[in-house]
């Protein structure tokens, strides 16, 4: 494969020249697999669900999508993946409930490379293990995009599908492996798939794990999850979402003391993160204006449980990372 983005190929600004793109790619997928059958790991991020509709219009069922739920996906995420593929575009889905494999996996374990590499290793475990059940599978699908190319090769690395056993023998399918990600999302819209799919934020590969800081438990987890949705739920109301690039909460491992319904309290603080950036190397904090701060901080203490406080991380980068592992 060649790594280079031919010079010849037009930016994709538009749903013309994006429909005109995906014609090719059927018909260059169509050549390419013949009535054979190809694998997909399907994330729900916008480079896999791009794919996925792709394929899934190019060759339909012989497309073999599994959508891999390790516990540490944004709230409402696997149901949407379900809805979205298995409901509405008919997929051939493999839903795998992989929660208390990974999960089991993690406890205890504080060092974050420790908990990425956990993560990694055991998605490929559990996607090895699915492909070995089907039949006929000669191809691997892959949401490969040019900047991945010039980042770290040929193979998608952060896919985790690179590191699959040399005996299963796929060939590789990357249809998008010469767009970049605005070109990949104007794909998707013409595609069909939802805005909230397509527009999606940066999501790291290990979830919400490295979110969860230090060692990993249910009800930490749990309580990032819950956080999160609200602070999303509030952006899109207050018209943020699409205007800042990244915002979560995060929540560290260690308690405050607090005051809740007239009793002490010792539970922990959910940290927001609201940045601006244009290639992820520097950062601007969100200026969110105080009144919101305070209704999101409002309603995190009340609708989420084991929490007490709300703080808002100021910190640009450098001298912070965007996200906190």
């Amino acid at each position: 494969m060649s790594n280079v983005r031919p010079e010849s190929m037009e930016r994709i600004t538009t749903e013309a020249l994006a429909q005109a793109f995906i014609a090719e790619q059927v018909a260059a997928v169509k050549a390419q697999v013949g009535d054979k059958k190809v694998l997909l790991a399907l994330s729900g991020g916008v480079d896999s669900s791009v794919v996925a509709a792709l394929l899934i219009k190019a060759i339909g069922k012989n497309l073999v999508c599994v959508h891999v739920n390790h516990g540490l996906l944004r709230k409402g995420e696997p149901e949407q993946v379900i809805e979205v593929f298995r409901n509405q575009m008919d997929a051939n889905l493999v839903y795998v409930d992989a929660v208390d494999r990974f999960l089991d996996k993690l406890a205890g374990v504080v060092e974050p490379e420790k908990k990425r590499k956990i993560i990694g290793a055991e998605f490929i475990r559990v996607f090895e293990e699915e492909a070995r059940k089907q039949d006929g599978i000669e191809f691997l699908a892959q949401g490969t995009i040019y900047p991945d190319i010039l980042e770290s090769g040929p193979v998608k690395a952060h896919h985790n599908v690179g590191g699959l056993p040399e005996d299963l023998k796929f060939e590789l399918v990357e249809p998008l492996k010469f767009l970049f990600k605005d070109e990949v999302r104007v794909v998707g819209k013409a595609l069909g798939l939802p805005d909230n799919m397509v527009f999606r934020q940066p999501f790291p590969g290990p979830g919400l794990g490295v979110r969860c800081l230090g060692a990993i438990t249910r009800d930490r987890l749990e309580a990032v999850r819950e956080s999160d949705a609200i602070l999303r739920e509030e952006f899109a109301k207050n018209g943020l979402e699409g205007k800042v690039w990244q915002y979560f909460t995060v929540i560290p491992d260690f308690k405050s003391v607090g005051v809740k319904d007239g009793k002490r309290s010792f539970e922990w603080p959910v940290i927001l993160r609201a940045v601006n950036t244009k290639d992820a190397m520097t950062a601007t904090v969100e200026d969110v204006p105080f009144a919101l701060l305070q209704h999101i901080t409002a309603r995190i203490t009340a609708e989420v449980k084991g929490v007490n406080r709300v703080l808002f991380d100021l910190t640009p980068k450098p001298t912070g990372t965007i996200e906190w592992e």
